[in-house]
């Protein structure tokens, strides 16, 4: 019988509810401390990226001779697939591998700044023992450059990239792909977003959401997480343990 996408789906999400419960025994230690697991985006809130994103993108349908006013601000926090779906299927086929071999080709050598703070908070919070996932809509390759470039790897527990999943934030699979992972269940997670599509994918995964104000106004964020930072900059583990009550 022939599996369909629904179906890939359906099994997805039914494995991710069945090991729910399994976490390792130094995960459950840390959850019974009251340190929830830390959940990271990467493009605007590990790495400083989305401002060099928004030059590219808005030239790119520039170039494309597409009328879309600002593009890059419609498609911040998705993947390629989203992307490719939502904006260009009704393109032909060549026209569509012409947009991801140019984006390809423009992440393998753009720059990625590192966000104020965020290295030295990841090292921190893991230095005290907190669990860390990466959940970003990236390639994995792309993450794999980035590894490489800052020697983060071993800060990560899991990662979670867009090569893993079939359905891009704003779905909370890739989220509950990370829980499942670290064997804990969704509500003790604790998701550090700056996009409205990846803030939205943790609010469906039914975890806590710390927004950071570095692609949106802080306005336009407060009512959608917990509390908004501009960023990592002088950030505590005092502060972790306040996000984390």
């Amino acid at each position: 019988m022939k599996t369909t996408n629904l179906d890939k789906k359906l099994l997805i999400f039914l494995s991710l509810i069945f090991r729910l419960n399994f976490a390792p025994e130094f995960i459950q230690k840390k959850i019974m401390e009251n340190r929830k697991i830390a959940l990271f985006d990467f493009d605007g809130v590990i790495v400083d990226t989305e401002p060099v994103y928004d030059v590219y993108w808005n030239e790119a349908v520039e170039r494309y001779g597409l009328d879309i006013p600002d593009f890059a601000d419609l498609i911040k926090g998705t993947t390629m697939e989203h992307i490719m779906q939502e904006w260009f299927s009704v393109y032909p086929e060549e026209f569509q591998q012409r947009v991801r071999r140019e984006a390809e080709a423009f992440e393998r050598i753009m720059p990625m700044p590192l966000m104020p703070g965020s290295f030295e908070f990841l090292k921190l919070i893991r230095s005290e023992g907190v669990v860390v996932g990466l959940v970003t809509s990236s390639a994995q390759w792309k993450i794999e450059r980035a590894f490489e470039m800052y020697e983060m790897k071993e800060l990560f527990d899991t990662v979670v990239t867009a090569d893993r999943i079939t359905a891009g934030k704003p779905a909370p699979m890739c989220y509950l792909l990370a829980a499942s992972d670290l064997g804990v269940s969704p509500g003790q997670c604790l998701v550090f977003e700056d996009s409205f599509a990846g803030i939205a994918a943790g609010n469906a995964a039914g975890m806590r959401v710390i927004g950071l104000s570095t692609s949106n106004p802080a306005e336009t964020l407060k009512d959608r997480v917990h509390t908004v930072i501009p960023n990592f900059e002088q950030r505590t583990f005092d502060d972790y343990l306040e996000w984390s009550k």
